[in-house]
Protein backbone atom coordinates (compact mmCIF):
# COMPACT_ATOMS: atom_id res chain seq x y z
CA UNK A 1 0.00 0.00 0.00
CA UNK A 2 3.06 2.27 1.24
CA UNK A 3 4.17 1.65 -2.57
CA UNK A 4 1.18 2.56 -4.18
CA UNK A 5 1.29 5.81 -2.41
CA UNK A 6 4.31 6.94 -3.61
CA UNK A 7 2.90 6.10 -7.08
CA UNK A 8 -0.13 8.03 -6.73
CA UNK A 9 1.30 11.02 -5.19
CA UNK A 10 4.11 10.74 -8.42
CA UNK A 11 1.12 10.74 -10.88
CA UNK A 12 1.17 12.71 -13.94
CA UNK A 13 -2.00 14.40 -14.35
CA UNK A 14 -3.72 16.66 -11.80
CA UNK A 15 -7.17 14.03 -11.45
CA UNK A 16 -4.92 11.13 -10.75
CA UNK A 17 -3.21 13.81 -8.02
CA UNK A 18 -6.45 14.91 -6.81
CA UNK A 19 -7.57 11.28 -6.27
CA UNK A 20 -4.13 10.16 -4.54
CA UNK A 21 -4.71 13.44 -2.10
CA UNK A 22 -8.07 12.13 -1.12
CA UNK A 23 -7.46 8.32 -0.61
CA UNK A 24 -4.37 9.56 1.31
CA UNK A 25 -6.42 11.73 3.44
CA UNK A 26 -8.98 8.77 4.41
CA UNK A 27 -6.30 6.21 4.96
CA UNK A 28 -3.69 8.48 7.30
CA UNK A 29 -7.10 9.25 9.14
CA UNK A 30 -8.43 6.07 9.45
CA UNK A 31 -5.29 4.45 10.80
CA UNK A 32 -5.31 7.13 13.16
CA UNK A 33 -8.74 5.40 14.78
CA UNK A 34 -7.26 2.43 15.74
CA UNK A 35 -6.06 4.25 18.43
CA UNK A 36 -9.12 6.24 19.66
CA UNK A 37 -8.56 9.30 22.21
CA UNK A 38 -9.68 9.01 25.62
CA UNK A 39 -13.62 9.69 25.70
CA UNK A 40 -13.73 11.64 28.74
CA UNK A 41 -11.66 13.83 27.77
CA UNK A 42 -13.23 14.18 24.18
CA UNK A 43 -16.45 14.60 25.71
CA UNK A 44 -14.47 17.58 28.54
CA UNK A 45 -12.77 19.22 25.01
CA UNK A 46 -16.32 19.38 23.54
CA UNK A 47 -18.06 20.71 26.21
CA UNK A 48 -14.93 23.64 26.72
CA UNK A 49 -15.47 24.04 22.54
CA UNK A 50 -19.43 24.31 22.95
CA UNK A 51 -19.04 27.83 25.19
CA UNK A 52 -20.23 30.60 23.34
CA UNK A 53 -19.48 33.40 25.32
CA UNK A 54 -15.80 33.83 24.72
CA UNK A 55 -16.21 34.00 20.72
CA UNK A 56 -16.41 36.43 18.89
CA UNK A 57 -19.46 37.54 16.88
CA UNK A 58 -19.96 36.67 13.20
CA UNK A 59 -19.69 40.55 12.34
CA UNK A 60 -16.62 41.23 14.12
CA UNK A 61 -15.05 37.95 12.74
CA UNK A 62 -15.19 39.22 9.06
CA UNK A 63 -13.02 42.28 9.91
CA UNK A 64 -10.50 39.92 11.01
CA UNK A 65 -7.56 38.04 9.46
CA UNK A 66 -5.50 35.16 10.62
CA UNK A 67 -1.48 35.53 10.60
CA UNK A 68 -0.32 32.14 10.74
CA UNK A 69 3.96 32.73 11.08
CA UNK A 70 5.83 29.75 10.27
CA UNK A 71 9.34 28.57 9.79
CA UNK A 72 8.94 28.89 5.96
CA UNK A 73 7.07 32.23 5.93
CA UNK A 74 3.86 33.87 7.13
CA UNK A 75 0.75 33.04 5.61
CA UNK A 76 -2.48 35.46 5.83
CA UNK A 77 -5.93 34.63 5.54
CA UNK A 78 -9.50 36.02 6.11
CA UNK A 79 -12.72 33.67 7.58
CA UNK A 80 -15.30 33.38 5.16
CA UNK A 81 -17.72 34.00 8.14
CA UNK A 82 -21.16 33.77 6.18
CA UNK A 83 -20.34 30.22 5.25
CA UNK A 84 -18.56 28.79 8.22
CA UNK A 85 -19.28 30.92 11.43
CA UNK A 86 -18.67 28.84 13.85
CA UNK A 87 -15.98 27.37 12.81
CA UNK A 88 -14.42 30.81 12.29
CA UNK A 89 -15.37 32.18 15.80
CA UNK A 90 -14.02 28.86 17.34
CA UNK A 91 -10.44 29.45 14.97
CA UNK A 92 -9.77 33.15 16.14
CA UNK A 93 -11.01 31.84 19.83
CA UNK A 94 -8.10 29.25 19.85
CA UNK A 95 -5.75 31.53 18.36
CA UNK A 96 -6.10 34.29 20.89
CA UNK A 97 -5.77 31.87 23.80
CA UNK A 98 -2.09 30.53 21.74
CA UNK A 99 -3.68 27.30 21.00
CA UNK A 100 -1.80 26.94 17.81
CA UNK A 101 1.47 28.02 18.91
CA UNK A 102 4.35 26.05 18.63
CA UNK A 103 2.82 23.31 16.99
CA UNK A 104 3.06 22.37 13.04
CA UNK A 105 2.21 21.37 10.12
CA UNK A 106 2.98 17.53 9.61
CA UNK A 107 1.23 16.48 6.31
CA UNK A 108 1.66 17.82 2.71
CA UNK A 109 0.91 16.95 -0.28
CA UNK A 110 2.98 18.51 -3.23
CA UNK A 111 1.14 21.70 -4.85
CA UNK A 112 -1.51 19.87 -3.36
CA UNK A 113 -2.48 20.78 0.37
CA UNK A 114 -1.06 21.18 3.65
CA UNK A 115 -2.27 20.02 7.29
CA UNK A 116 -1.86 21.06 10.80
CA UNK A 117 -3.40 22.52 14.18
CA UNK A 118 -2.92 19.15 16.03
CA UNK A 119 -1.37 20.34 19.36
CA UNK A 120 0.65 16.78 19.55
CA UNK A 121 2.92 18.24 17.26
CA UNK A 122 3.76 20.83 20.63
CA UNK A 123 5.69 17.41 21.81
CA UNK A 124 8.49 16.27 19.68
CA UNK A 125 8.63 13.30 21.52
CA UNK A 126 5.23 11.82 20.90
CA UNK A 127 5.43 9.55 17.83
CA UNK A 128 4.89 9.58 14.51
CA UNK A 129 1.61 7.56 14.47
CA UNK A 130 -0.16 9.80 16.48
CA UNK A 131 0.53 13.19 14.25
CA UNK A 132 -3.18 14.13 13.12
CA UNK A 133 -4.87 12.53 15.80
CA UNK A 134 -5.35 15.10 18.66
CA UNK A 135 -8.15 18.11 18.93
CA UNK A 136 -10.91 16.45 16.07
CA UNK A 137 -14.72 15.35 17.08
CA UNK A 138 -15.40 19.68 18.48
CA UNK A 139 -17.37 20.95 15.73
CA UNK A 140 -20.44 20.11 14.03
CA UNK A 141 -19.86 20.27 10.09
CA UNK A 142 -20.51 23.33 8.16
CA UNK A 143 -20.42 22.18 4.89
CA UNK A 144 -21.49 24.53 2.34
CA UNK A 145 -20.86 25.47 -1.99
CA UNK A 146 -17.25 26.77 -1.48
CA UNK A 147 -15.11 25.69 -3.48
CA UNK A 148 -11.60 24.13 -2.66
CA UNK A 149 -9.68 26.47 -4.36
CA UNK A 150 -6.13 27.14 -4.08
CA UNK A 151 -5.82 28.65 -0.85
CA UNK A 152 -8.79 27.95 0.60
CA UNK A 153 -8.70 26.92 4.49
CA UNK A 154 -11.02 24.19 5.46
CA UNK A 155 -11.31 21.70 8.89
CA UNK A 156 -9.98 18.69 9.03
CA UNK A 157 -12.19 15.90 9.84
CA UNK A 158 -12.43 12.08 10.47
CA UNK A 159 -13.44 10.61 7.10
CA UNK A 160 -16.96 9.22 7.21
CA UNK A 161 -17.98 10.82 10.95
CA UNK A 162 -20.47 13.71 10.93
CA UNK A 163 -19.55 16.44 13.34
CA UNK A 164 -16.34 15.43 13.64
CA UNK A 165 -14.31 19.15 12.93
CA UNK A 166 -11.84 20.47 15.18
CA UNK A 167 -8.97 22.25 15.49
CA UNK A 168 -6.86 20.56 12.85
CA UNK A 169 -7.13 22.84 9.26
CA UNK A 170 -5.40 22.15 6.15
CA UNK A 171 -4.58 24.81 2.94
CA UNK A 172 -4.75 24.44 -0.20
CA UNK A 173 -1.51 24.71 -2.32
CA UNK A 174 -3.61 24.20 -5.83
CA UNK A 175 -7.24 23.58 -6.59
CA UNK A 176 -8.80 20.44 -4.98
CA UNK A 177 -12.46 19.98 -6.62
CA UNK A 178 -12.09 16.36 -5.09
CA UNK A 179 -12.82 17.79 -1.28
CA UNK A 180 -16.07 19.90 -2.18
CA UNK A 181 -18.99 19.32 -0.09
CA UNK A 182 -16.93 17.27 2.28
CA UNK A 183 -14.89 19.50 4.32
CA UNK A 184 -16.26 22.84 6.05
CA UNK A 185 -14.39 25.37 4.25
CA UNK A 186 -13.97 28.64 6.56
CA UNK A 187 -11.13 30.77 4.83
CA UNK A 188 -9.14 32.41 2.24
CA UNK A 189 -5.47 32.93 1.99
CA UNK A 190 -4.79 36.50 0.94
CA UNK A 191 -1.16 36.73 1.10
CA UNK A 192 1.38 33.82 1.55
CA UNK A 193 0.15 31.17 -0.85
CA UNK A 194 3.64 31.24 -2.30
CA UNK A 195 4.41 30.07 1.11
CA UNK A 196 2.04 27.35 1.55
CA UNK A 197 3.20 26.26 -1.96
CA UNK A 198 6.98 25.65 -0.22
CA UNK A 199 5.61 24.04 2.56
CA UNK A 200 3.72 21.52 0.15
CA UNK A 201 7.37 20.62 -1.64
CA UNK A 202 8.97 19.41 1.95
CA UNK A 203 9.89 15.80 1.88
CA UNK A 204 7.17 13.95 3.20
CA UNK A 205 7.46 9.84 4.14
CA UNK A 206 5.17 7.09 2.14
CA UNK A 207 1.77 8.04 4.61
CA UNK A 208 2.39 11.70 3.04
CA UNK A 209 3.46 12.62 6.77
CA UNK A 210 6.37 15.30 7.07
CA UNK A 211 10.04 14.08 7.23
CA UNK A 212 10.61 17.18 9.30
CA UNK A 213 7.35 18.92 10.60
CA UNK A 214 7.35 22.74 9.55
CA UNK A 215 7.03 24.66 12.96
CA UNK A 216 3.85 26.95 13.67
CA UNK A 217 5.55 29.56 15.51
CA UNK A 218 1.88 31.22 16.30
CA UNK A 219 -1.18 31.91 15.14
CA UNK A 220 -2.35 35.87 15.63
CA UNK A 221 -5.32 37.28 14.97
CA UNK A 222 -5.32 40.77 13.23
CA UNK A 223 -7.24 43.50 11.63
CA UNK A 224 -8.12 42.92 8.12
CA UNK A 225 -5.46 45.10 6.28
CA UNK A 226 -7.92 47.33 4.48
CA UNK A 227 -6.83 49.38 0.78
CA UNK A 228 -5.70 52.89 1.74
CA UNK A 229 -6.92 55.98 0.11
CA UNK A 230 -10.23 53.48 -1.28
CA UNK A 231 -12.99 56.13 -0.28
CA UNK A 232 -10.62 59.52 -0.40
CA UNK A 233 -12.25 62.73 -1.48
CA UNK A 234 -9.98 64.70 -3.81
CA UNK A 235 -9.47 67.02 -0.67
CA UNK A 236 -7.82 64.40 1.35
CA UNK A 237 -5.50 63.49 -1.08
CA UNK A 238 -3.98 67.14 -1.37
CA UNK A 239 -0.57 65.24 0.13
CA UNK A 240 2.62 65.40 -0.33
CA UNK A 241 5.02 62.89 -0.47
CA UNK A 242 8.62 62.09 -0.05
CA UNK A 243 10.77 59.78 -1.81
CA UNK A 244 14.12 59.07 0.21
CA UNK A 245 16.62 57.32 -2.39
CA UNK A 246 20.12 56.35 -2.64
CA UNK A 247 20.97 59.73 -3.97
CA UNK A 248 18.66 62.29 -1.91
CA UNK A 249 15.48 63.12 -1.15
CA UNK A 250 12.71 64.67 -3.47
CA UNK A 251 9.30 65.66 -2.37
CA UNK A 252 6.42 65.45 -4.85
CA UNK A 253 3.07 67.12 -4.72
CA UNK A 254 0.08 65.35 -5.62
CA UNK A 255 -2.25 66.68 -7.96
CA UNK A 256 -5.91 65.05 -7.30
CA UNK A 257 -7.81 67.79 -9.43
CA UNK A 258 -6.01 66.40 -12.54
CA UNK A 259 -5.69 62.74 -11.88
CA UNK A 260 -7.60 61.83 -9.29
CA UNK A 261 -7.34 58.04 -9.53
CA UNK A 262 -3.95 57.69 -10.75
CA UNK A 263 -3.47 60.08 -7.12
CA UNK A 264 -5.19 57.48 -5.56
CA UNK A 265 -3.27 54.46 -6.97
CA UNK A 266 0.08 56.21 -6.21
CA UNK A 267 -0.64 57.33 -2.41
CA UNK A 268 -2.49 53.83 -1.61
CA UNK A 269 1.53 52.05 -3.20
CA UNK A 270 3.04 54.33 -0.91
CA UNK A 271 1.04 54.03 2.27
CA UNK A 272 1.50 50.33 2.12
CA UNK A 273 5.33 50.24 1.37
CA UNK A 274 4.84 49.06 -1.65
CA UNK A 275 7.27 51.03 -3.17
CA UNK A 276 10.10 50.73 -0.81
CA UNK A 277 12.95 48.75 -1.96
CA UNK A 278 12.74 48.92 -5.64
CA UNK A 279 15.02 51.27 -7.67
CA UNK A 280 14.89 53.78 -11.07
CA UNK A 281 15.92 51.46 -13.13
CA UNK A 282 15.67 53.78 -15.94
CA UNK A 283 17.60 57.60 -16.89
CA UNK A 284 17.37 58.88 -19.48
CA UNK A 285 19.37 62.50 -19.33
CA UNK A 286 16.99 65.89 -20.60
CA UNK A 287 14.01 63.05 -20.65
CA UNK A 288 12.89 61.19 -17.69
CA UNK A 289 13.74 58.89 -14.85
CA UNK A 290 11.71 56.00 -14.49
CA UNK A 291 10.52 53.57 -11.25
CA UNK A 292 8.25 51.86 -9.58
CA UNK A 293 8.67 48.60 -11.28
CA UNK A 294 7.87 45.42 -8.67
CA UNK A 295 10.71 43.04 -10.24
CA UNK A 296 13.10 46.14 -9.28
CA UNK A 297 12.24 45.50 -5.56
CA UNK A 298 14.94 43.83 -3.29
CA UNK A 299 14.98 40.10 -3.08
CA UNK A 300 12.15 39.80 -5.84
CA UNK A 301 9.89 39.87 -2.96
CA UNK A 302 6.44 40.35 -3.72
CA UNK A 303 4.40 42.36 -1.46
CA UNK A 304 0.80 42.51 0.27
CA UNK A 305 -0.46 44.99 -2.02
CA UNK A 306 0.40 43.37 -4.64
CA UNK A 307 -3.60 42.76 -4.32
CA UNK A 308 -4.87 46.29 -4.92
CA UNK A 309 -2.43 46.74 -8.15
CA UNK A 310 -5.24 47.06 -11.03
CA UNK A 311 -4.73 49.07 -14.46
CA UNK A 312 -5.67 52.32 -14.84
CA UNK A 313 -7.92 54.19 -17.29
CA UNK A 314 -6.28 57.62 -18.54
CA UNK A 315 -6.79 60.85 -16.93
CA UNK A 316 -5.35 62.66 -19.49
CA UNK A 317 -4.82 66.87 -19.06
CA UNK A 318 -3.71 69.97 -21.33
CA UNK A 319 -0.69 69.90 -18.57
CA UNK A 320 2.64 70.05 -20.31
CA UNK A 321 5.41 67.65 -19.21
CA UNK A 322 8.35 69.81 -18.32
CA UNK A 323 10.74 69.19 -16.25
CA UNK A 324 9.55 68.32 -12.94
CA UNK A 325 6.53 66.28 -13.86
CA UNK A 326 5.67 63.65 -12.50
CA UNK A 327 3.75 61.03 -14.93
CA UNK A 328 2.25 57.49 -15.06
CA UNK A 329 4.00 55.33 -17.30
CA UNK A 330 2.12 52.90 -19.50
CA UNK A 331 2.44 50.12 -22.63
CA UNK A 332 1.17 50.89 -25.48
CA UNK A 333 -2.42 50.54 -24.31
CA UNK A 334 -3.15 53.46 -22.13
CA UNK A 335 -4.85 51.93 -19.86
CA UNK A 336 -1.86 49.56 -19.29
CA UNK A 337 -0.55 51.72 -16.42
CA UNK A 338 -0.23 49.94 -12.98
CA UNK A 339 2.56 51.51 -10.48
CA UNK A 340 5.00 52.18 -12.49
CA UNK A 341 5.78 55.98 -12.88
CA UNK A 342 8.43 58.82 -14.68
CA UNK A 343 9.58 62.37 -13.31
CA UNK A 344 9.95 64.28 -16.72
CA UNK A 345 14.08 65.74 -16.51
CA UNK A 346 13.58 68.34 -19.65
CA UNK A 347 10.55 69.90 -21.76
CA UNK A 348 8.78 66.68 -23.62
CA UNK A 349 5.63 67.90 -25.64
CA UNK A 350 5.07 64.94 -27.02
CA UNK A 351 4.07 62.97 -24.04
CA UNK A 352 1.62 65.38 -23.65
CA UNK A 353 -1.81 64.57 -23.40
CA UNK A 354 -0.63 60.99 -23.78
CA UNK A 355 0.25 59.98 -20.65
CA UNK A 356 -1.52 61.21 -17.04
CA UNK A 357 0.42 64.01 -15.27
CA UNK A 358 -0.98 63.21 -11.63
CA UNK A 359 1.96 65.23 -9.57
CA UNK A 360 4.93 67.70 -9.55
CA UNK A 361 8.45 67.90 -8.01
CA UNK A 362 8.67 70.78 -5.72
CA UNK A 363 11.55 70.23 -3.83
CA UNK A 364 14.80 67.73 -4.48
CA UNK A 365 15.66 68.83 -8.02
CA UNK A 366 18.97 68.57 -6.74
CA UNK A 367 18.44 64.81 -6.22
CA UNK A 368 17.03 64.52 -10.04
CA UNK A 369 20.20 66.33 -11.21
CA UNK A 370 22.37 63.11 -9.05
CA UNK A 371 20.31 61.02 -10.56
CA UNK A 372 20.59 62.16 -14.11
CA UNK A 373 24.34 62.40 -13.89
CA UNK A 374 24.46 58.42 -12.74
CA UNK A 375 27.06 56.37 -15.19
CA UNK A 376 24.44 54.01 -17.12
CA UNK A 377 24.58 51.29 -19.96
CA UNK A 378 22.21 52.77 -22.35
CA UNK A 379 19.04 53.60 -20.35
CA UNK A 380 19.96 51.13 -17.54
CA UNK A 381 21.81 52.64 -14.54
CA UNK A 382 25.20 50.67 -13.91
CA UNK A 383 24.92 51.60 -9.72
CA UNK A 384 21.43 50.54 -8.12
CA UNK A 385 19.37 53.77 -7.50
CA UNK A 386 17.43 52.64 -4.60
CA UNK A 387 14.01 53.90 -3.47
CA UNK A 388 14.82 53.11 -0.14
CA UNK A 389 11.17 54.58 0.77
CA UNK A 390 8.49 56.51 -0.34
CA UNK A 391 6.07 58.01 2.67
CA UNK A 392 3.31 60.82 2.82
CA UNK A 393 4.44 63.63 5.17
CA UNK A 394 2.45 65.21 7.93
Amino acid sequence: MRSTMKMLSAALSHRVMARAITLALILAALAHLTAPPDQAQEKKRSAQAAKSEALVTPAEAATLEAVITTEMGVIRFEFLVDKAPRHAQQFIKWAREGFYDGSAFFRFFARGLIQGGDPVLKDPSKPRNLWGTGALNLLPDEISDVKHVRGTVSAARIPGKPNSDGAQFFICAGPQPQLDGQFSAFGQVTEGIEVVEKISLSPVDADQRAVTPVKIVSVKIEPKRTEPFKDATVDQMRRDVLLHTSLGDITLEMQPDLAPEHVRNFLKLVQSGWYDHTAFHRVVPGFVIQGGVPQTRAGGAGHYADKWVHTLKPEFSAVKHIRGTLSMARADDPNSATTSFFIVLGDAPHLDNKYTVFGKVVDGFDTLERIEATPRQGESPTTRIELIEASIKP
